[in-house]
């Protein structure tokens, strides 16, 4: 069976895989480099990467950083880029095929799956001579217990955000600070002042949508149901870990849920919530903030200035301060947030048909190490950065959201490529605004750790692939009906909605992550 599938997908790739050569590298010749900057006479290798495009950094061959790379480890990059739109249906037929390129970006899932059936190489023969990413695993305990597999084989490194311990954040609630001095209200401190906020700026603007939030389906971390729900039951979204007691659980079943429905049908009838909040695109998201057509986001902190920015410019109103403040929670509720995620579900792996495994394998360790991180994080000192007080911050020239420019003219901070971007945030952040600095220093109490990520068994994986996506599609439908009024919010219909999820697999869901997640860590 395992033969007949890879022959279909083998056949599917002739016709759906456009513009992208993957397989084998061209690395014939071994580089004399070992990746810790050494000399000598280098004998050029290529090496393919596969890619997303985006929007503010289309892929380039003449990155900067990358003739760096290659002076010091004798590895030519050659990119694939894909429309980031169909990177993942790429990747999964490259996998399928076992005709990965020899550089590539995955979920440590596909890395502990499809390891051990050839497609990627197994780094643990090799870290006898990969002394950077040695130390990764022997300092990170949780990114190693990701990348093994069931044979004890390590195939991806784990992407990493290292430098921020846990503590980093990305998200924070911003209003018109403007506004509300000219009109005389105050910052909101508890759920009650927040919608008299919105019904004051609503009377000020009857036109207006004083909240607007990003759509809670795409953006789940920052969508209407997270934060609220978060807020009313302390379990920020639907389904997660509950920070108490270190058990994934689901919102519905606390105290709260329903009040939160409650909340938020009443913001939505009285025309204070954006009606279009499930729909909105990024752009249409912006237009409102920019527009004077609403006043009030959750957002991330790294967006806000540039929105504020556009919004000033296209005003005319020098005035227009998007300011922002400390959340709030229900009476008796723990306020806090999840922090940025340490170790990522994403790792960087390599082909298991790469020519020279071990010139590959020093490759990766070189981009492991220190010298290729400041090279992926920050770029070339003196053109993207500079050192202030001993710490490395990006050029005024690139502005406020710097990312922007950083990816496009050096690929520099680029998702998919960089693996530990802790050098990146360190960077941006030191360069902060007093405004930004002023929410980081706000919030910093109330940050705690990000759930740790943790392996599932295939039979796990395929029950979550069974479940999840059917639940996930109720749970939001049914949510967006109790916020627009179309399901009234009372204990029967709640109990309606309970029930549904549990018969579309909840409590397996449940059970299966607290199942997994104990077993990664030994209970701790």
């Amino acid at each position: 069976m395992k033969h007949k599938q890879r022959t279909i997908a083998m056949a599917l790739t002739s016709v759906m895989l456009t513009g992208v050569v993957a397989g084998c590298s061209s690395a014939g010749n071994k580089p004399e480099a070992t990746g810790d900057g050494g000399t000598g006479a280098i004998k050029p290798a290529t090496y393919t990467w596969l890619v997303g495009d985006r929007i503010e950094g289309p892929i380039r061959q003449d990155w900067e950083i990358f003739k760096e790379i290659e002076k010091k480890t004798g590895a030519k990059i050659e990119f694939q880029a894909v429309p980031a739109t169909s990177l993942e249906e790429k990747k999964k037929i490259l996998i399928a095929t076992n005709s990965v390129p020899d550089i590539m970006h995955i979920t440590n899932q596909e890395g502990r799956e499809q390891g051990p059936e050839g497609v990627f190489l197994n780094l643990k023969t090799y870290l006898d001579k990969a002394p950077n990413i040695k130390k990764y695993f022997d300092e990170n305990p949780e990114a190693k217990a990701l990348a093994t597999a069931a044979d004890g084989g390590i195939y991806t490194v784990p992407n990493l955000d290292s430098y921020i311990g846990g503590k980093g954040f990305d998200h924070a609630w911003y209003l018109r600070k403007d506004l509300l001095d000219k009109y005389g209200l105050k910052v909101p401190t508890n759920m009650d002042e927040f919608y008299q906020v919105l019904k004051g700026l609503k009377q000020q603007n009857p036109d207006s949508y004083p909240l607007t939030m990003f759509p809670p389906a795409t953006e789940k971390k920052m969508g209407l149901y997270t934060v609220f729900l978060r807020a009313f039951t302390g379990i920020q979204g639907l389904i997660n870990l509950n920070p108490d007691n270190d058990t994934y659980t689901f919102a519905g079943y606390q105290k709260g849920f329903k009040e939160t429905l409650q909340y938020l049908n009443k913001l939505y009838s009285e025309k204070l919530l954006d009606p279009e909040y499930s729909l909105l695109t990024r752009a249409q998201f912006d237009e409102r903030l920019i527009s004077n057509k609403s006043f009030v986001t959750f957002v991330w902190k790294a967006d806000i200035e540039d929105i504020a920015e556009k919004a000033r410019k296209a005003s005319g109103n020098a005035e227009y301060n998007m300011e922002g403040f400390m959340q709030v929670t229900a009476p008796n509720v723990k306020n806090y947030q999840f922090a940025r995620s340490v170790v990522n579900v994403n790792g960087i792996a390599l082909s298991n048909k790469v020519k020279d495994k071990e010139a590959a394998v020093k490759l990766l360790d070189f981009l492991v190490g220190d010298e290729g991180k400041k090279l992926l994080s920050l770029g070339i000192e003196g053109k993207t950065y500079q050192m202030v007080d001993g710490k490395p911050r990006y050029l005024e020239s690139f502005g406020t959201s710097p990312f922007n420019g950083l990816r496009k003219d050096y690929g520099v901070w680029f998702p998919g490529i960089g693996s530990d971007f802790a050098l990146a945030r360190l960077a941006w952040e030191s360069a902060l605004n007093p405004r930004t600095k002023k929410v980081n220093e706000a919030y910093e109490p109330i940050i705690v750790p990000a759930p740790r990520g943790y392996a599932k068994t295939k039979e796990e994986q395929e029950l979550e692939k069974s479940k999840l996506s059917n639940l996930d599609k109720y749970m939001d439908q049914k949510m967006a009906e109790f916020v627009v009024g179309k399901t009234p919010v009372n204990d029967d219909t709640i109990k309606e909605f309970i029930d549904q999820t549990k018969k579309l697999g909840l409590d397996e869901i449940l059970t299966m992550y607290n199942t997994a997640y104990k077993r990664t860590y030994g209970g701790k």
